[in-house]
């Protein structure tokens, strides 16, 4: 694994098409339990190069009910997103994620893990890239069926701050599916 993510580190596939010097972001174990799958690196964490380092970091580890120790420990966490580095800006906010990284890097980290657990799919990118058919019409629909995906798969809204209006639309988010999200991630945590 070590050498992969060496490999990934020194990617620059897509530097002619970024806005900034390639900056590939992604921690991962072979024995990551849970794999955070996210759409693309933001400013903060392109400068960083801590994954989820800003207020969507900060949400979803409300979301799991984990703290940062918890949350950066490759062993609990692999977080590896659609895209791995910082795509610039657009009209109304991050440009989507490159469009090289999932298949040239995906199977690979995933392979390289000895027995992930669960795979939370943040966002519509990587709900498209990995449920395909079976994602449903749109991102609210496949989130609120997040039952159909299980045990594999867990869809989830961003955790941006964009997102609140999102939230604040879909009140069975926080009181369904945030609770389950807990518990599952609890229990798989917990295991020796």
């Amino acid at each position: 694994m070590q050498n992969l993510l060496r490999q990934i580190k020194r990617c620059d596939i897509c530097k002619d098409a970024l806005a900034h010097r390639p900056n590939p972001v992604v921690t991962a174990s072979e024995r990551s339990k849970v794999i955070v799958i996210g759409q693309a690196p933001g400013t903060r964490v392109h400068a960083t190069g801590v994954p989820w380092n800003d207020p969507s970091g900060d949400l979803l580890r409300v979301w799991l009910s984990v703290d940062k120790e918890t949350f950066y420990n490759a062993e609990n966490f692999a977080l590896m997103p659609m895209g791995f580095c910082y795509p610039g800006k657009g009209k109304s906010g991050d440009l989507p994620p490159r469009p090289e990284c999932a298949p040239r890097w995906h199977n690979q980290i995933v392979a390289k893990i000895k027995r992930p657990r669960l795979t939370l799919l943040i966002g519509q990118y990587s709900q498209r890239y990995y449920l395909r058919e079976a994602a449903k019409r749109n991102l609210t629909e496949t989130v609120r069926h997040f039952e159909d995906y299980l045990p594999e798969f867990m869809p989830l809204p961003h955790p941006s701050p964009r997102n609140r209006l999102w939230l604040k639309k879909n009140p069975w988010f926080d009181e369904t599916l945030v609770p389950r999200l807990k518990e599952i991630v609890g229990a798989i945590l917990s295991e020796s």
